[in-house]
C-alpha cells in the first residue's frame, strides 16, 4: 500500500509550476499504478492551451470556476465544483479559470512527474 500526503509533495520535483498552473503529482509512473494522479491549481484569470496527444485525462473540479473550450468544435463547457470532464479523444482545448480552480487530474498513461507542456500544449511520452 502507498499513502501520499500533499504536504510531502509540495516543494519536491513532483511540485511543478507551469506558469498558469501548479501541479502536485501524487502518483506518478514510478509508482506502477498505470496512471498518474495530480492535485492541480489553475490560477484565476489565466488561459492555458492544452493538447494531450499521448495521454487521456480526467479532471474533477473540487474548487473554483472556469471553462473548457474544445478547439475542434469551439464548444464551451462550464466547469465548477463537482464537475468532471474527460478528454477522451485527446481533445485540444483551452482551459480558462475565472477564479482559482483546484482540480484532481488522472492521466493514462502515467507521467513521470516533472513534465511541463511543450509549445503545442503537449506532455511528452515517457518511453522508459
Amino acid at each position: 500500500m502507498k499513502v501520499v500526503a500533499l504536504k510531502d509533495v509540495i516543494g519536491t520535483s513532483q511540485d511543478v509550476d507551469g506558469g498558469t498552473w501548479n501541479s502536485r503529482r501524487l502518483i506518478v509512473k514510478k509508482d506502477g499504478m498505470g496512471y498518474s494522479v495530480h492535485d492541480t491549481i489553475i490560477r484565476a484569470g489565466t488561459e492555458t492551451h492544452i493538447w494531450y496527444k499521448h495521454h487521456l485525462e480526467s479532471v474533477y473540479c473540487i474548487e473554483g470556476e472556469g471553462e473548457v473550450i474544445t478547439l475542434k468544435d469551439q464548444k464551451t463547457w462550464p466547469i465548477e465544483q463537482g464537475v468532471l470532464y474527460a478528454l477522451d479523444e485527446h481533445d485540444e482545448h483551452l482551459l480558462r479559470a475565472k477564479t482559482d480552480m483546484r482540480m484532481i487530474c488522472v492521466f493514462n498513461p502515467p507521467i513521470s512527474g516533472d513534465e511541463v507542456h511543450d509549445e503545442d500544449g503537449v506532455y511528452p511520452v515517457d518511453e522508459s
